[in-house]
């Protein structure tokens, strides 16, 4: 038996710009911080020639090949697996469709227990590039980058979406009462909408792709963005990135008319009445987890609590995408 967990992740400036339609042509640069809520992988060698695949669903299948599940299909047939004697199970903390990155999470999770299966070591760094290939290459999903990478390396960390393709990547150079602060003042709520980020973020790709001029001016401030966020936060001031997040929750509402709604603005805004210097929607939006930085959280986890919504308390994860048994 092998278990896996890897990371969700919460993003800290500069989402977006890690998209190929991007960072090919500008090059991408976000902050990004693993939390301690994952997604697990579980892999048990059957005793018949048989391949079982549990996660929503259940399969039972003889070959790769026949698998429905895209990126388990993917993973097997990447690391040529033939010999089929396997069974393989997800489970996650947090729904999937809430904006934490859980298909990056669980692609890292489920490469890194394959690799453990054939006794093979892996290197955060290549872990996170085999994940991207398979949902950006293989499965042309309209996806970026930072979510197998965060998974991958874990940590509060800085990456830099290089035009070749490449990525570079290296921890924030934070205090560590810098870091107790980020973690004591951020507090993280489910909307209770689940979504699909896909429409929004074809969007997004297709008018980088042809060039849009007010797309891409929009992406260049969410990455200038994110530089501020890792200059305020490795100058110690939090509080400037509580600052950054509300510039960064309006103009990127004027990027994705559909990242927000009337119901979210609504608890957007009562949050900011309520304590918060400043507030986002993890991930493309649309619905998931409403995140906010404030010093005054017990005003605010009062209001959040009356308005309907449901605290997820969390803490960073500094171990990234591991093998747990």
């Amino acid at each position: 038996m092998i278990i896996v967990r890897s990371p969700l992740r919460l993003s800290l400036g500069g989402g977006g710009t890690d998209l190929p339609s991007y960072y090919k042509s500008f090059g991408g640069f976000l902050v990004a911080a693993a939390i301690d809520k994952y997604v697990y992988v579980a892999l048990h060698q059957t005793f018949e020639r048989e391949l079982i695949v549990k996660y929503s669903q259940m399969e039972h299948v003889q070959s790769p090949d026949q698998v429905r599940h895209p990126i388990i299909r993917e993973a097997l047939k990447l690391l040529e697996f033939s010999d089929i004697h396997l069974e393989i199970v997800s489970m996650a903390d947090i729904p999937a469709g809430t904006g934490l990155g859980s298909s990056g999470s669980f692609t890292t999770a489920l490469l890194k227990g394959l690799h453990a299966y054939k006794k093979d070591l892996i290197h955060p760094q290549e872990l996170a590039e085999q994940a991207c290939h398979i949902e950006i290459d293989l499965l042309g999903e309209p996806v970026g980058k930072q979510d197998q990478y965060i998974a991958a390396y874990g940590g509060l960390t800085c990456f830099d979406f290089l035009p070749d393709g490449s990525v570079q990547s290296r921890p924030l150079r934070i205090t560590p009462e810098t870091q107790h602060s980020l973690e004591d003042n951020l507090v993280l709520f489910f909307t209770g909408y689940s979504r699909n980020s896909s429409t929004i973020l074809k969007d997004q790709d297709e008018k980088s792709k042809g060039q849009d001029k007010k797309m891409l001016e929009n992406i260049h401030s969410i990455k200038e963005l994110g530089k501020k966020v890792c200059s305020a936060l490795e100058a110690g001031d939090p509080d400037a990135f509580g600052q950054l997040m509300h510039e960064h929750w309006l103009i990127k509402k004027v990027r994705s008319p559909s990242m927000s709604s009337g119901v979210i603005d609504k608890w957007y805004d009562l949050g900011i009445k309520n304590g918060a210097l400043g507030g986002k929607l993890i991930g493309a939006g649309g619905g998931g987890f409403l995140l906010f930085y404030a010093h005054d959280k017990a005003k605010l986890r009062k209001a959040m609590s009356e308005a309907g919504l449901k605290e997820v308390r969390f803490r960073f994860d500094f171990e990234g995408t591991k093998i747990v048994v």
